[in-house]
């Protein structure tokens, strides 16, 4: 697994959302993009991720940030994911795990001693010129928002942006 890296370009991909629309990352040039992936919709920690984001979505928006989810689900588990916990924000299917390879957040995990290949739940932020500013790569699913503040205000900080 290597990801991407702070001051690259973000690979541009086309897939389909929630409502089965076609979406491009490039859509979104002119905005900052929070674009997160998460390994598999209705898990515990995917679930809690989601409505931190959810919870969140206001300030975030305020403070000009699309939100992007993807993850290796298919279009209607995304639909049923959004409807159940009423997700304002985008959930992208990459049933054909591109998007995950691409971005470098698919790879070896482990879980309960077995070895298998899966999505790290990996964060990239985004400017508006399609530059990746930040990667977080201990999102921690009840504070992620949180977390994606603190990364951008130190972003901010620092001058890269």
């Amino acid at each position: 697994m290597k990801l991407l890296e702070v001051g690259t370009r973000a690979p541009d991909f086309e897939s389909k959302d929630h409502n089965g629309a076609s979406f491009r990352l490039s859509d979104l040039k002119g905005k900052k993009v929070i674009l997160y992936f998460y390994p598999k919709d209705f898990t515990p920690g995917c679930t809690k991720e989601a409505q931190n984001l959810r919870d969140a979505y206001k300030e975030l928006q305020e403070k000009g940030f699309e939100i992007i989810g993807v993850s290796p689900d298919s279009v209607e588990s995304h639909k049923k994911f959004v409807e159940k916990h009423q997700l304002p924000f985008r959930l992208i299917a990459d049933e054909e795990k591109k998007i995950v390879r691409l971005y470098g957040v698919w790879g070896e995990k482990k879980r309960f001693g077995k070895t298998y290949e899966g999505v790290h739940r990996i964060t990239y932020l985004i400017d508006e010129e399609g530059i990746i500013r930040g990667v977080i790569k201990k999102v921690k699913p009840s504070e992620h928002a949180q977390q994606i503040l603190a990364a951008w205000d130190k972003i901010l900080q620092d001058g890269k942006k």
